[in-house]
């Protein structure tokens, strides 16, 4: 079942009085509980997609459809409680809330959306990442691997349909790393959440169920087509 699509999605930023097409005519769809890596080098596109699928950021032009609902037909209200309640994020700089401890970190969204933490849930999370001997620590007090853990509880306590991960290990160690990202894997396989990804290192990208590989903008490669696979194949032959 298909949870998230787009079909050509087009991003273009003025740069002087030249124009930049960032990401130029994407067609997608992500099925739910799948793992999907977005890869390729620097400048490709990769996270300026990223950010239109979870309505970070407004398209130029094309469709982005959440279960079946095209995004630009929400308010800009409506927006930002989808993203609160049913999008996820993790990014490469954490953004944690300094002057909050651990634990407040991993409550906010739940509690800037006046809601209440579902305690069993909360402490699962916690469990599987790890983190139970840090909670009233503050995020100096942590390390970069310690606080991309909270950054991901954070993201999964109000239990998203899809959970948004931009270079979630490029800050942390070949180690931390490694650790990150397999608690990714295990705690949305956990929790039934889709997981979007996006990275510039193959060998993290090669852990996902589906690679796409951008350049340009465009999608040059995906491990689900066939046809792709081959094209691949004979260019590094």
């Amino acid at each position: 079942m298909t949870i998230l699509s787009c079909e050509n999605l087009k991003k273009t930023y003025l740069s002087g009085e030249a124009k930049v097409k960032a990401v130029d005519g994407v067609t997608l769809a992500i099925e739910k509980r799948s793992f999907v890596a977005i890869t390729g080098p620097s400048g490709s596109g990769k996270s300026t997609l990223l950010h239109m699928l979870g309505g970070l950021e407004n398209p130029t032009s094309g469709r982005i459809d959440f279960q079946g609902e095209a995004l630009d037909r929400y308010t800009d209200d409506q927006l930002s409680i989808l993203r609160r309640r049913r999008f996820g994020f993790v990014f490469q700089a954490y953004n944690l809330v300094q002057e909050l401890t651990a634990y407040e970190n991993i409550l906010l969204p739940v509690m800037l959306d006046g809601g209440e933490p579902d305690e069993k849930h909360i402490q699962k999370l916690i469990d599987c990442l790890g983190i139970g001997h840090r909670l009233d620590h503050l995020p100096g007090a942590m390390s970069g691997g310690q606080q991309q853990r909270v950054a991901i509880a954070r993201a999964l306590a109000n239990k998203p349909a899809i959970l948004f991960a931009d270079e979630p290990t490029g800050n942390l160690d070949g180690k931390s790393g490694r650790e990150v990202l397999e608690l990714l894997r295990e705690t949305s396989v956990e929790t039934g959440t889709t997981l979007v990804l996006v990275t510039h290192d193959l060998r993290i990208a090669e852990q996902s169920e589906r690679i796409l590989r951008l350049e340009d903008g465009r999608i040059v490669f995906d491990s689900l087509d066939p046809l792709a696979r081959e094209e691949e194949g004979a260019g590094h032959a």
